[in-house]
């Protein structure tokens, strides 16, 4: 979110960032003051530069599907501009969350992505193509269904609003944690670019470009690139080379026809692709569990003379034997008509997208041919619709629409077994333990799923009086899922292996790491969502609001097969979820004063949910992603508080901060950690009532400033600034059953940048991330088998590099 202010005598414009801290820009040409109408409150985060915001220094959000400002709209948002994305290197939502404290981020890989608001969205770990995230992504409107979409560059981006707290009245069941609404910068009848190159150490080089201006009269472009690559952060001993690597590219092309100020078509194609070294872990430590002392991993590793690189994580070395690579393709075509109709605007927005997901991993996490081959290629199609009346009046605002949504996802895995995976996983005092009766035994895995899903939706801002607004909403959805899995399994010999009632030692050994299984499972439901907003203007600079929701998201079908009783056959019970039932409450404050210089905004929130979809990780090497089962209920209560001051032009300064406390509220039979499990007299299951959701910090905060100086440098006019941004989040677990293994310890980074820019445009800066060298974990990972395993994945460590900036 961007406030602006232009200065007396021509001086630069400052922009308010997120939550709160100005930044100075160059002058640019202020957005027309939005016409919709203004209805509450909003706790607001707030970016440098670039976001719209309108001649008195409002800021223009679209969180209600219409132009307003977002101090008046009655939700609790974080906008990042454009500007501020690229000079604090926020350049994908994995680093966005640095600006944003409760937005979490969490990937293994693209395809095993989280984004989490609030510590809820997606189960933690590894993630099924049969459920919703609960997390919305859009670009210019357009939903992305899959998370994969969250771990490429921003391209073009002008802002991005975090819309935290359900969505579901606007923005549909996917979004019962909240939304990341992310806005390009579009075609204009002006002349216009920018270009942007940075060089960095480990071979960091980026480059973003964007050109846009008139072809006639009535039609205008606009084109954008991204290049982005640097080397790895963790160096593969066994192959010589780093993994961890970036290389990415992005292109999006737009054409705007526009014949009168009532009507235009805008046709948008992008296309993106990420071909990195990528992704690995490191060895992190071992821990006890219940198996016998001679299935451990000290004993297991001993017992083929194997030894890890490091026992220090931070040494940054792995030895993974397997071939590694993220393949991985997004883009699509869309095509939005905006009509001005009576006495509303009438918007249709058609889209296709694809994905395209070419992966190879290391399952094991060792050096040791165990898993020789784990890979799951998957092509998506989607297909959407939506349409929509915007109305505004005096007293009374709406927005109706219906929406349309269908997928096709295609999955063609392949898992194969290697020859130290015998003595890995059969029992030393078994007449099988010198044979390699596991070497070769693999896994087809084919998969498929057909979504749809079909909505209608209204919301209204009735204004009662100049000061209170009431704002109820409804939707009303239904989704169908169908899906098939099939597992077959062959020896190394090639002889497929078939659950046919015979039996015997080499057989019940080899199924004890893969199961044939087929299944399809399928899924259908109506639902009805509905919020209810009060807001109310106290005083000038002084807004109230409070909202209840009650909304949810869909049920869904478990895509990577199910557990198998004692005669391997499959339990149907478990290829389905239950939809999950959610109630949320939320009361804020925001405030303005000090002649606008200064705001602070406070919000207290309490989200639960019934029928919470947890991820249960499974021991069999066949189900490496685990699968879906329903916890009882899940709480997460907390309260946001913000603040931010600009002094005087040249200086401003924000602290964002978060407090959260989610945990399970009832989940008795869980999945038990690491540390209790493996035994013949470990419980199937563990009660974690009570435990901490994984992947959420109780506290966490972002906090920075810029201070800034008038120069006059080779003749140009400008300013030299020096900006920092730090964040910090408190420990979290890593693991879905809270662990004593897998807790990461809270950590605080922190980013500088010192530059010069000048009136013209021109900006040169360095710039250093993580300046303290931190030494702190992304992940965990419990190894397979429950052998006491961990890995992880260290974040990045120090690094810097320079950027020159230009607009023209």
């Amino acid at each position: 979110m961007n406030f602006r202010v232009l200065l007396a005598g021509g001086a630069a414009p400052l922009a308010l960032i997120a939550h709160g801290a100005f930044a100075a820009e160059a002058p640019v040409e202020a957005v027309p003051t939005a016409t919709a109408p203004v209805d509450a409150p909003a706790d607001a985060q707030v970016s440098s530069a670039g976001t719209g915001a309108n001649d008195s220094g409002d800021i223009v959000v679209t969180a209600r599907r219409r132009a307003e400002t977002a101090q008046d709209v009655p939700l609790a948002i974080s906008v990042v501009g454009g500007e501020h994305i690229d000079s604090t290197g926020s350049f994908n939502v994995g680093r966005l969350q640095q600006l944003t404290p409760t937005l979490q981020f969490y990937s293994s890989n693209p395809r095993n992505t989280a984004v989490n608001i609030r510590g809820l969205g997606v189960p933690f770990g590894l993630t099924n193509d049969g459920i919703e995230q609960g997390v919305g992504i859009y670009v210019d409107d357009v939903y992305n269904s899959r998370v994969a979409s969250a771990t490429f560059d921003f391209l073009d981006v002008k802002q991005i609003e975090v819309l935290r707290g359900p969505q579901g009245t606007l923005y549909g069941k996917n979004t019962t944690a909240g939304a990341i609404n992310i806005t390009t910068n579009q075609p204009t009848f002006d002349f216009e670019g920018k270009a942007e190159v940075s060089v960095g150490n480990l071979n960091f080089v980026q480059a973003k470009g964007a050109i846009s201006g008139p072809i006639t009269d009535t039609l205008a472009a606009r084109f954008a690139v991204s290049s982005t690559s640097r080397r790895g952060t963790i160096y593969n001993v066994t192959t010589n080379q780093w993994i961890q690597s970036q290389d990415n590219l992005g292109l999006r092309g737009q054409l705007l026809f526009k014949p009168s100020e009532a009507f235009s078509i805008t046709l948008a194609g992008d296309y993106s692709e990420q071909d990195a070294v990528c992704c690995g872990s490191v060895y992190v430590r071992t821990g006890t569990t219940q198996r016998a002392t001679n299935r451990q991993f000290a004993a297991l590793a001993a017992a083929q003379g194997y030894t890890v690189p490091s026992t220090n994580p931070f040494d940054r070395l792995t030895d993974l034997d397997s071939a590694l690579q993220a393949g991985n393709k997004i883009g699509g075509v869309s095509l939005k008509v905006k009509w001005d109709v009576g006495p509303g605007t009438l918007t249709s927005v058609t889209a296709w997208r694809f994905w395209d997901w070419k992966p190879q991993n290391d399952r094991d996490f060792t050096g040791l041919p165990i898993v020789a081959k784990s890979q799951n290629p998957s092509q998506q199609d989607q297909y959407t619709q939506e349409l929509r009346y915007n109305y505004s009046g005096d007293s009374l605002d709406f927005v109706l629409g219906a929406f349309g949504f269908y997928q096709r996802i295609d999955t063609q895995g392949t898992e194969a077994h290697g020859s130290a995976s015998t003595k890995w996983n059969v029992n030393p005092s078994s007449s099988l333990y010198n044979t390699q009766v596991l070497d070769g035994l693999t896994a087809l895995n084919t998969q498929y799923l057909k979504n749809t899903s079909l909505a209608v939706f209204g919301q209204a801002s009735w204004k009662v009086t100049p000061e209170l607004t009431l704002q109820p909403g409804i939707r009303v959805n239904y989704d169908k899922k169908d899906g098939f899995y099939q597992r077959r399994v062959f020896t190394g010999a090639g002889t497929e292996i078939l659950l046919d009632g015979t039996t015997s030692a080499t057989k019940t050994a080899q199924l004890a790491i893969f199961t044939p299984q087929t299944i399809s499972p399928s899924f259908s439901d109506w639902n009805f969502s509905y919020d209810f907003t009060a807001s109310y203007k106290v005083a000038r600079g002084v807004l109230v609001y409070a909202t209840y929701a009650k909304t949810f998201k869909s049920g869904g079908i478990n895509q990577n097969g199910v557990p198998v009783d004692a005669s391997n056959n499959p339990i149907l019970a478990a290829a389905t979820v239950k939809p999950e039932s959610v109630q949320h409450y939320e009361a804020g404050i925001k405030t303005e004063f000090w002649d606008r210089r200064a705001i602070f905004n406070l919000s207290a929130f309490r989200t639960d949910i019934k029928d919470y979809q947890a991820n249960v990780n499974n021991g069999q090497f066949g189900v490496l992603r685990g699968y879906l089962a329903n916890a009882g209920a899940v709480r997460s209560q907390g309260i946001e508080a913000d603040f931010s001051v600009r002094p005087s032009e040249r200086f401003n300064a924000y602290v964002n901060s978060a407090y959260t406390d989610a945990t399970y509220r009832k989940f008795v039979d869980a999945p038990c950690p690491p540390e209790l499990s493996g035994g013949t007299s470990s419980p199937a299951n563990c009660d974690i009532s009570g435990q901490r959701l994984p992947g959420v910090s109780k506290w966490s905060f972002s906090f920075g400033f810029e201070a800034n100086a008038p120069v006059e440098f080779l003749k140009q006019d400008g300013q030299v600034y020096l900006g920092y941004d730090g964040s910090y989040r408190s420990d979290f677990s890593s693991n879905p059953t809270p662990s004593a293994y897998t807790w990461i310890d809270g950590y605080s980074l922190s980013n500088f940048r010192l530059g010069f820019r000048t009136d013209a445009g021109l900006d040169v800066y360095g710039w250093v991330r993580n300046a303290f060298d931190q030494d702190y974990f992304e992940q965990l990972f419990v190894g397979p088998g429950n052998t006491g395993l961990i890995a992880g994945l260290p974040g990045d460590p120090r690094t810097w590099g320079f950027t020159v900036r230009t607009n023209f």
